[in-house]
């Protein structure tokens, strides 16, 4: 499991003063981006320079509690499932004070070669670090 930390933004918020369900996405987005920052040349390097994508090809989204402006989430991702070129990762989002389950996002990923936009192998490092963060639930079953 790798941690990233963020803050709830004013304009995260809806007029219920409550993070729009929408943005959940974009923290899983994040600390996906996070949970990769260990590849050579970080995230941004497999995406703009080696063409090796990793797409949403299913989403799945619950919520427990609210989040509100100046909350600050701690967002714990690990892999559910490890394919040959797919992969599911978990993010469980908490209110940093009290550790309060916040939401759970099980995101579902396809490797992909984005010069052709089809599914290609895994590569050995993305894979590597997608293994050394799957999760127990995942190994026992």
């Amino acid at each position: 499991m790798i941690a990233f930390v963020r803050p709830i933004k004013f304009e995260e918020v809806d007029a219920a003063g409550i993070v729009f369900f929408g943005h959940y996405l974009g923290f899983a987005h994040e600390a996906m981006e996070h949970f990769f920052a260990g590849l050579e040349r970080g995230y941004p390097h497999l995406i703009v320079k080696r063409r090796v994508g990793l797409p949403a090809v299913k989403v799945n989204m619950s919520f427990r509690a609210p989040a509100r402006y100046g909350d600050v989430l701690r967002i714990e991702t690990s892999t559910a499932h490890l394919g040959n070129r797919s992969a599911t990762l978990v993010y469980r989002m908490l209110r940093e004070e009290g550790s309060v389950l916040v939401a759970t996002v099980e995101h579902t990923i396809v490797t992909t070669n984005l010069d052709v936009m089809a599914s290609c192998p895994m590569p050995d490092d993305v894979r590597s670090i997608l293994a050394a963060h799957l999760s127990v639930e995942a190994t026992s079953s």
